[in-house]
């Protein structure tokens, strides 16, 4: 094949001839018709990327169900990882749900209305601290702000906030436990 428009010529003709062969090897391997017609998709690109190395026209059906065959394979693999991660992702959903002091803490709206008083960067730093669990230093880079300017504020933001709540959470310390999320240390 030396000119581009022979080398197009003969994919569009490779592709009308194995178009619904391959759609029906991929619906007879897959749970949706929607993932064949991805794999179809799938299996083209290839065969287009690869065009050069397409094996004649009496062999090229079968260069195509191996291409398929590994799209499949491929499909089956990211079928499998994404329900897995679907499995993790509910199984976090439901400890965090079950930790989460905002549902568990009565002085919750005490915590909230101080919150809200404190300016915008003094809450965000102290919410990426204690609910999301970043060291200052890891608040610092998703503020774009000096580690040692997040340290700062960390520490005026907390006594801030307890002057804010005041004694009606009990002692200081309490404060902190309320602010504080539980995360398990298997997932850090």
């Amino acid at each position: 094949m030396s000119s581009g428009a022979e080398h197009e010529d003969r994919f569009r003709r490779v592709y009308a001839l194995n178009f619904e062969p391959l759609l029906a090897y991929a619906m007879r391997r897959v749970e949706q018709p929607e993932d064949a017609a991805d794999v179809v998709a799938e299996t083209f690109l290839v065969a287009w990327r690869r065009s050069r190395d397409m094996p004649p026209d009496a062999e090229v059906r079968l260069w195509l169900y191996g291409v398929a065959r590994r799209v499949l394979a491929n499909h089956h693999r990211g079928g499998v990882r994404r329900e897995r991660l679907g499995d993790r992702l509910r199984q976090r959903l439901r400890v965090a749900v079950a930790v989460d002091p905002g549902s568990e803490v009565p002085e919750r709206l005490t915590v909230q209305a101080a919150l809200a008083r404190l300016g915008e960067l003094d809450r965000e730093v102290l919410m990426l601290t204690f609910w999301e669990g970043l060291e200052p230093r890891e608040a610092a880079a998703v503020l774009h702000v000096n580690p040692a300017a997040v340290r700062t504020r960390l520490s005026r933001a907390r006594a801030r906030l307890r002057e804010l709540v005041g004694d009606d959470l009990g002692p200081p310390g309490h404060v902190l436990d309320v602010m504080a999320a539980r995360t398990s240390e298997g997932g850090r």
